[in-house]
């Protein structure tokens, strides 16, 4: 069932200057500061409240509005539950003072970090950037996936592992269409790995049109990558590439595979190698045959083809066996 709450548009904010903002709230509290003591001293009990209110109440309430915005930054802001517009470029803003700013991964980022100190590692400065300001990155991000074990279009288990570089793209749908677009983008992850991978054979034995897991590596990370973009277009994240970082057999039937593998190998080297002996061994008949060395009758040439087919598809040199007397 289609989620008609769902934002789908973003709204880009400019903000007021920073700098003049600054400055003329530095005044106005200064001017209010001092109206308030020239207020008590002429005895002025309205002028003083008025002066009071807006000298310790209303201007530094107003100094919460000033945001700076870093590149390839985005902060997203709603004003009383409602969304108010995300600003994008770098600079020194002020906006309402009542916006707040919404980072969904805030929260596991925070967990990370109190992680992080209770076993002595330190936390990374973008994490701690992203706590503090509820900032969201629009950094091209790479996500590690896991090795998982799935079965391929045979049955057989394949461990398989992917890396996803991706991106924020509509910051107002990463943040209000889904809870945790780290986590969600995570788990379409698997789910698209699990649907491609069912797709295809890990390997084909035989020569022909069929692509596999370790033979087509390029087309099945193109089609995850389509695969993974359609699923997480709902959380505005843009999948930039898809890279199969593991392949390979489950270990419970890796030993097995391995032997398939090699019996395959030999098979097909048997097979070259008997076609060589065979054409070699035609090719010596006819030459004797043309040249007229020597007359050999139909059990003489078996006699002969089945010398030579040892010989040359023997897995140890020949011994020859010398005979000084006649041959009949």
């Amino acid at each position: 069932m289609e989620n008609k709450n769902r934002i789908e548009e973003e709204k880009i904010i400019t903000g007021v200057n920073g700098i003049a903002a600054l400055l003329i709230l530095i005044l106005l509290t200064l001017g209010s500061i001092a109206g308030f003591v020239f207020s008590i001293i002429q005895m002025s009990a309205a002028a003083a409240i008025l002066c009071g209110i807006l000298g310790f109440l209303v201007f530094p309430i107003c100094f919460i509005g000033l945001k700076i915005i870093n590149p390839n930054e985005a902060l997203v802001l709603t004003l009383f539950g409602k969304y108010y517009g995300t600003l994008r470029k770098e600079g020194f803003y002020w906006v309402n003072p009542f916006c707040s700013g919404i980072n969904p991964t805030a929260k596991s980022l925070i967990k990370m970090q109190v992680n992080a100190v209770s076993i002595g590692q330190h936390s990374s400065g973008a994490d701690d950037d992203a706590i503090r300001g509820k900032k969201l990155s629009l950094k091209a991000l790479t996500l590690r996936n896991e090795k998982q074990k799935v079965n391929d279009e045979l049955g057989n288990p394949v461990e398989i592992g992917v890396n996803v570089i991706w991106q924020i793209k509509n910051t107002a749908k990463a943040v209000f269409n889904v809870d945790n677009f780290k986590e969600y983008l995570s788990i379409q992850c698997d789910s698209a790995l699990r649907n491609i991978v069912r797709s295809y054979p890990y390997d084909v034995s035989d020569q022909g049109d069929e692509k596999s897991l370790r033979g087509s590596s390029q087309e099945v990370a193109v089609r995850l990558k389509e695969e993974l973009q359609s699923k997480v277009e709902v959380a505005g994240i843009e999948v930039l590439e898809v890279r199969i970082t593991h392949l390979a057999y489950a270990p419970e039937i890796a030993a097995a595979m391995l032997q398939r593998q090699q019996a395959a190998a030999i098979i097909e080297a048997r097979q070259k190698i008997v076609e060589g002996a065979v054409g070699m061994v035609e090719m010596a008949l006819n030459k004797l045959s043309d040249k007229q060395i020597v007359a050999l009758d139909d059990e003489r040439k078996a006699a002969m083809v089945s010398n030579l087919l040892v010989v040359l598809c023997g897995n140890r040199d020949a011994q020859p066996i010398v005979n000084s007397g006649s041959i009949y």
